[in-house]
């Protein structure tokens, strides 16, 4: 849910490192597609009996998973998509972790009580 701020700051009083994170958060919210979850590999045997895994060479399968509270969901991932999908997911990680950065900030002007 999106709250309206009660005022917008001119982008000059942000500092440089600031405008930087921000712009780069625009970006990838903008311009790249995300994915929020974890890649997950496994690997199976599938039970024919002639089957390559029976030897020891299980099939591996790519999952991304997502946890929504109480229950886990999953997906497999194609392996023709999943180039695509490791790279949403990791838009996903940078986005978050440019939020916690600029989070960062905020907390230490509210610690020091300043603008």
């Amino acid at each position: 849910m999106y709250i309206m701020p009660e005022r917008r700051r001119p982008r000059t009083r942000f500092s440089a490192q600031e405008r930087a994170w921000r712009s780069k958060l625009t970006q990838i919210v903008s311009g790249y597609p995300f994915l929020r979850g974890t890649l997950q590999e496994r690997f199976r045997v599938c039970g024919k009996p002639n089957c390559r895994c029976t030897r020891g060479e299980k099939h591996r399968a790519l999952y991304v998973v997502l946890s929504d509270g109480k229950r886990q969901r999953q997906l497999y991932v194609p392996e023709a998509w999943e180039a695509r999908v490791r790279e949403w997911v990791a838009h996903h990680r940078a986005l978050k972790e440019l939020i916690r950065e600029v989070s960062e900030v905020y907390w230490r002007k509210v610690e020091q009580r300043e603008e």
